[in-house]
């Protein structure tokens, strides 16, 4: 074999060399990121998570690596990457922004520990024994979601009061749909509205959705809070409610930054530079049954007055002086 082709051999094989067993041969710890979405739409929730990192004194590339794996909206892959990251005996695995992932995680292993960001109850999710005490390994945040479903109602109300017929669009293959759709209900009674419940959890069953909306003369739009509606389908999410002018309220900034109408929701980078903290002390060699979950109490209420303006709304001045932030 001539030198040049050996070398070439070697470069590739090094190369291939799974990221995790190069920086294990190097002495450096290993985060598996476990990704509901796909990486571009988490490009908010990684610059955060490593803040956090970084303030735990861990910069990556340096003296730790993150090997990603992402389930690109389809949470039935979850467990198949959850376990590549277990049988690469990652140091830390964390449970990115959903509770299918997190759930995902606590299945395939009781010894690595798991730092979650969910926006249900941890508790009554069944991923922690209780808030101070998680018990097992894992801990995480948990951010005001499911909770603040009612309040997201209520603030469509009355941005569009002469919608009676509402629809509400969430992911069947999310654990927190169900108490979503009882939230909303319960609402939707105490304003006198009737709620119109769609389920979709990819492209073509969103389009198939707004589609029904139309026929159901739906006056306005709650949406999820799914990882997967506010990442990875935000855009499609977006432009639909656009061509439909139909007033819709999201869960996440990033989809009113992306024109959405209004979202109410949790701070979704406060919570993951949480979550890169917690991932920090873990590696620093805390264990996560030590560690009680952290409760992200931060909700922002973002407007968009130009999407308001091209729907032929005008946002109530008491809604705009209570607003986070307001995007002309």
């Amino acid at each position: 074999m001539r030198r040049r082709d050996f070398i070439k051999g070697i470069v590739g094989s090094a190369a291939a060399w799974p990221l995790s067993a190069r920086a294990q041969q190097a002495g450096v710890p290993v985060v598996g990121w476990l990704g509901s979405t796909s990486p571009a739409p988490a490009a908010n929730i990684l610059h955060a998570f490593r803040r956090g990192l970084n303030e735990a004194g861990y910069i990556e590339g340096q003296n730790v690596a993150i090997e990603y794996r992402w389930a690109e909206g389809q949470y039935n892959r979850l467990p198949g990457l959850v376990a590549d990251l277990v049988r690469r005996q990652v140091a830390v695995i964390t449970g990115a922004g959903s509770t299918a992932a997190a759930l995902a995680a606590k299945a395939a292993t009781e010894t690595i520990p798991v730092v979650f960001v969910v926006g249900t109850d941890p508790v009554t999710a069944g991923l922690v024994a209780s808030l101070n005490r998680p018990g097992r390994n894992l801990t995480g945040v948990s951010v005001l979601n499911v909770e603040v479903t009612a309040k997201r109602l209520e603030l469509l109300h009355e941005l569009a009061p002469a919608a009676t017929t509402v629809g509400l669009l969430v992911n069947p293959t999310n654990p927190y749909a169900v108490p979503e759709m009882r939230e909303s209900e319960v609402a939707a009674r105490a304003l006198g509205l009737r709620l119109h419940v769609l389920k979709a959890s990819n492209q073509n069953q969103i389009d198939s959705a707004f589609v029904a909306l139309v026929e159901q003369r739906a006056g306005a739009l709650l949406l999820g809070a799914d990882p997967v509606f506010q990442l990875s389908l935000r855009d499609q999410l977006v432009a639909l409610a656009a061509r439909h002018r139909l007033p819709t309220i999201y869960g996440y900034r990033e989809t009113t930054e992306a024109d959405g109408l209004m979202s109410y929701g949790p701070s979704v980078s406060d919570a993951w530079r949480l979550g890169g903290i917690y991932t920090g002390r873990i590696l620093n060699g805390e264990k996560p049954a030590d560690l009680p979950v952290q409760q992200s109490t931060k909700v922002e209420l973002i407007i968009n007055l130009k999407t308001a303006k091209a729907l032929g709304l005008t946002v109530p001045p008491s809604l705009l002086a209570r607003a986070d932030e307001v995007i002309e």
